[in-house]
């Protein structure tokens, strides 16, 4: 189409607008700034993330790289089988890579932290620790590939391992042995040559066929599409997989294939490891491929074949449901080698009564017994946590109900679970937590219990005064939960890691509304914490801010709340009602008493990062962040049959509200989201007059383009034709009569939001006289990377409202 080629052909920039007049591109704009302060808070440098090592001695401190430039993502890219790759280095590309800069090692016991020397102008990725604590591996950016680097503890030194061949591509390129003398790597084979020339006329034409075969498929993106497709992704996918020990010398380990995963047993004998083969599919991503999963010992040699799966391009459109066969097949933390699996028992349709769902197996080496059947399930496999060779903890979801079980079993005596208990999953004010895990001596996650045999638990703690993590204690006999530490009043303190074996000693993220978020060790038996780091405030700028939280009924009886900011040095009596921005995301319930359960911030430190809407803060405007905008479907009624008529009631009840506070004029509201956001954005356009504009980033507008289910929405466009034709904004273009800005990354890999929506959704607006640009930003992906889009798109959300909002008139 002629805007996909535009956007191809300009190196900046390119923009569609609506203007009195004949219809033009704008192709000499270049990127802008945003207006003073933003562009200097976007230029900070980022706060280190922390990591505790396994042995709970250190902290690691990664730094991290600012907005990269645009001419970083404009590094060739491959789109192959559902993934996105850098042909240089074969990694992911780099519009999805957030590279690491620096690394540090910060002692728990106190004392400076010691930077690990690193080559100049190092970046990396994938950092990973060694099961004793010693070190810690990472992926190194080399001009013709990734290294495999590690950095010792002890010394600070970091050291190369490999040359750069290291392959990348599906991610997870290597897994340490639990020794950690070593890694099992994904190397690139030795002699690969270059990649094939598919630059060659066709030989023929693509045909694909069903020929009478059921098979529905989501909307899924960067799909292969025919055979120059398939010759790259076998060229660029394909691995070695490599022992690389820290001392010696590196051997292959069997023959190369298409490998999307490999890892190593936790007695260190055995890799399970999951390959692709053809035929390849143009419909599904490569995980849905015909795939083999089998255990090779260390000689290279095949010792079990766990699945071989075939073409998966018919899973039932519902989204309980799955493929038959293996799946989530993995190593079982607490024992040396038994591989664990889950199968439906039910042929993958939720549509079939069955008393049996699923079925989770276990198989110890050697391998070669049958299966023993762990557990039976009512619903979906969600996961287990490991305890010890008598406990573990499995949880199921039924995401139709909403409904979460987590089972006790026994592994020593398979085949029965007891109920623990049972939730909604979106139960916010109930949830129990999960459990503490921590690497065990095969750097394996394992359940932690007390000495009395309690396992520890930890969670938000959501409550309608705020969220307050804790730490607990919960007996698995009885399901009854002893508080062991809760954040204080005023403080947002998590546990990061629990440092000896009483769990007295935490490692803790604490920050409140006005301390930005630091390290420290807080001891359960002293008052105080002592901090390990001192990370200032990123955007101080904003410190004179204030929110409070609002809430507000919809006319239906549902409980509504939002995060209402007002400008520094903001007076309601002096300076009156402000411009406002109402930035939301609606989400789909099963029960409007969790619909409406309201959490306050007012303990948690806010600053904006990217593109935030946050940023309008400091250009005068009021912002309504977060609105609930709930969806509720009751006594079996499906949500989304009355979406129109909740979402208009959702916005009525908002902006009944921030003007009855007498802090918005309402005539000067707008309202704005992404994705999902943006295609409520041009619904409340639409079908109401609340609002002088709107801002729509990245969203979807038409969903007969998502025909087998969006979002929430499990049944197909023919199951539900009326109600995707009314949800649909593309259906009513003709009646959004306020402004509307579009912006959309010409590159969006979301599922669904196609960059093809905003183009026709602004072809339908201009064909009916509608106010409305369209912009697009070159290699961006569904969310925006570079610093040069994150500014341009700040820049256009500040003019536009100024435009249609704060300086415009009553109505």
């Amino acid at each position: 189409m002629r805007l996909r080629r535009l956007a191809r052909a300009l190196p900046a920039f390119v923009l569609i607008a609506a203007i009195s007049g004949p219809v033009l591109a704008q192709d000499g704009l270049t990127y802008q700034q945003p207006p003073a302060p933003i562009a200097d808070i976007l230029d900070k440098k980022p706060t280190p993330t922390p990591s505790l090592s396994p042995d709970r001695t250190t902290l690691a401190l990664f730094d991290r790289s600012n907005l990269p430039p645009i001419a970083e993502l404009a590094e060739p890219m491959l789109r192959l089988g559902g993934y996105r790759i850098n042909p240089r280095n074969n990694g992911p590309a780099n519009s999805r890579v957030s590279w690491l800069t620096g690394l540090s090692f910060q002692p728990v016991a106190g004392g400076p932290a010691r930077a690990v020397a690193l080559p100049e102008g190092a970046r990396f990725t994938s950092p990973g620790w060694s099961p004793d604590g010693r070190s810690v591996a990472l992926l190194m950016d080399a001009p013709t590939g990734l290294e495999l680097w590690v950095a010792d503890v002890a010394s600070g030194a970091a050291r190369r391992l490999t040359d750069p061949r290291v392959n990348a591509a599906a991610g997870g390129a290597y897994d340490w042995t639990p020794d950690s003398a070593g890694l099992v790597v994904r190397m690139v084979p030795q002699g690969r040559g270059a990649a094939p020339d598919v630059s060659r006329p066709p030989s023929g034409p693509t045909v694909e066929e069903s020929m009478g075969r059921t098979a529905p498929a989501r909307t899924y993106q960067d799909l292969l599409g025919n055979a120059g497709d398939e010759a790259l992704f076998d060229h660029y996918f394909t691995s070695q997989l490599t022992l690389v020990p820290l001392q010696g010398a590196a051997r292959p380990l069997a023959e190369p294939a298409v490998h999307l995963g490999a890892g190593v047993s936790p007695d260190g004998r055995f890799v399970l490891r999951t390959t692709v083969k053809k035929p390849y599919s143009y419909v599904v991503p490569a995980r849905l491929f015909p795939t083999e999963v089998t255990v090779i010992d260390l000689q290279g040699r095949t010792v079990h074949q766990v699945a071989d799966l075939p073409l998966r391009d018919n899973i039932p459109t519902p989204f309980d449901a799955t493929a038959p066969g293996p799946r989530s097949v993995g190593w079982r933390s607490d024992a040396p080698a038994t591989l664990v699996w889950a199968e439906a028992q039910d042929g993958g349709d939720p549509r079939t009564e069955a008393e049996v769902r699923d079925r989770v197996f276990m198989l110890a080496a050697p391998f070669t017994g049958q299966p023993t059947p762990l557990v039976d399930l009512k619903e979906r496999y969600g996961g287990v946590t490991w305890g010890d060779a008598d406990t573990a903890l499995v949880y199921t979801r039924w995401f139709n109900t909403r409904h979460e079980t987590r089972l006790v079993v026994d592994p020593s005596n398979p085949g029965e679970g007891r109920v623990l208990l049972e939730r909604n999953y979106q139960d916010r004010y109930n949830d129990p937590g999960f459990p503490v895990t921590e690497a065990n001596a095969s750097g394996f996650p394992v359940a932690r219990f007390t000495s009395d045999g309690r396992i520890l638990m930890t969670g938000d703690g959501a409550t309608r005064e705020g969220e307050y993590p804790f730490l607990a204690a919960m007996d698995l006999t009885s399901g009854r939960t002893d508080r062991l530490w809760t954040s204080a009043s005023g403080d947002y303190e998590s546990v990061v890691g629990i440092l000896d074996d009483d769990a007295r000693r935490l490692v803790t993220r604490r920050e409140t509304r006005n301390d930005p978020p630091n390290l420290y060790v807080r001891n359960l038996d002293a008052q105080a914490p002592d901090a390990l780091t001192q990370f200032p405030d990123p955007a101080p700028q904003l410190a004179g801010v204030t929110r409070q939280l609002i809430t507000y009924t919809r006319d239906d009886g549902v409980q509504l709340s939002g995060t209402l900011y007002l400008p520094a040095g903001y007076d309601k009596d002096r300076d009156g009602p402000l411009p406002l921005v109402m930035w939301a995301y609606p989400a789909e319930f099963t029960d409007a008493a969790v619909a409406g359960q309201v959490v306050d911030t007012a303990n948690r430190f806010v600053r904006p990062g990217g593109s935030s809407h946050l940023f309008l803060l400091t250009q005068g405007y009021a912002v309504l962040d977060d609105p609930s905008m709930p969806i509720v479907g009751v006594d079996g009624a499906e949500p989304n049959d009355t979406y129109i008529e909740q979402l208009s009631a959702s916005a009525k009840a908002a902006v009944d509200a921030v003007v009855g506070m007498g802090v918005a004029d309402r005539d000067r509201i707008a309202v704005g989201g992404h994705s999902y956001g943006a295609f409520m954005t041009a619904n409340l356009l639409a079908h109401t007059d609340l609002f002088r504009t709107g801002i729509a980033r990245s969203g979807a507008y038409n969903r007969t383009l998502t025909p087998f289910g969006f979002q929430a929405e499990q049944r197909t466009y023919w199951e539900a034709t009326d109600t995707y034709t009314e949800m649909s904004p593309f259906t009513y273009a003709n009646r959004v009569n306020e402004p509307i800005l579009l912006i959309h990354g010409e590159a969006d890999d979301n599922s669904g939001t196609f960059p093809v929506q905003s183009e026709r959704f602004y072809a339908a607006l201009k064909g009916h006289g509608a106010t409305v640009r369209y912009v697009v930003l070159p290699l961006e992906a569904h969310g925006y990377r570079a610093r040069e889009s994150v500014g341009h798109t700040l820049w256009e959300m500040t003019r536009w409202l100024d435009q249609y909002v704060k300086d415009a008139g009553p109505r």
